[in-house]
């Protein structure tokens, strides 16, 4: 089990972390959107392979966390939908205010392409559940979602810049809901879509059944004492 980092080698890793996530996305949006010849395909896949296999000479099991997350704070950074070391995030560029009001901005790849031009519904609503939860968060509220409501009311288009906001708007016990909305940047008054949650933080022993096997100790989710 490796140990966390912190300080300047937390950084430092973070910032090679980062390095090595923006060029998977460049290798991910170049691969969703090529068209070059079955032979130079597979030329790139072998050297793909090559590749992860480099990677996989000192990797860390499906449950443990990486070195350079602070889980206390729920800092993931190979989140699907935030994180810099993700090939696959968009990334999500969140600000927080300790109020539990949250923005976020986003631009929409090719790899997250639903009908024709437009971004998957699916990836909508996995961004409006990560502000909501991050509002959450910030306002002192640990917890899971319980349900999410979403309503799409115009197409989210790809490549567009968008502006998320979250806000807390109860909190009871260990239930809490937020509300969000993502809109263009542009025009941010016009709601392209929106959600409503409810969150659920854990009691202890939930949250050691839930995250039993973690390499690292997981509070970020549970209820406060």
């Amino acid at each position: 089990m490796a140990e966390l980092l912190t300080g300047a080698a937390r950084d430092a890793r973070r910032e090679a972390v980062g390095v090595l996530g923006e060029a998977l996305r460049e290798l991910v949006d170049a691969t969703v959107r090529t068209e070059v010849d079955a032979d130079e395909l597979a030329a790139v896949a072998g050297a793909a392979r090559e590749l992860a296999a480099r990677l996989r000479v000192a990797e860390r099991g499906l449950r443990d966390i990486a070195t350079v997350d602070d889980p206390a704070a729920g800092e993931r950074w190979y989140s699907p939908v935030y994180g810099p070391g993700s090939p696959i995030a968009p990334p999500l560029s969140v600000d927080t205010s300790a109020d539990g009001r949250v923005t976020a901005h986003a631009t929409l790849p090719k790899a997250h392409e639903g009908p024709p031009g437009l971004v998957h519904g699916g990836t909508i609503a996995t961004l409006l559940d990560h502000v909501l939860a991050r509002a959450l968060r910030t306002a002192g509220h640990g917890g899971l979602t319980a349900t999410l409501t979403v309503t799409y009311r115009r197409p989210v288009r790809l490549g567009v810049p968008v502006v998320l906001a979250a806000a807390v708007t109860s909190t009871e016990g260990r239930r809490a809901t937020a509300h969000a909305t993502i809109a263009s940047a542009e025009d941010p008054d016009t709601v392209l879509a929106e959600a409503d949650g409810l969150f659920v933080a854990l009691r202890p022993d939930a949250a050691a059944s839930t995250f039993a096997g973690m390499s690292h100790a997981v509070s970020a989710w549970s209820a406060r004492p």
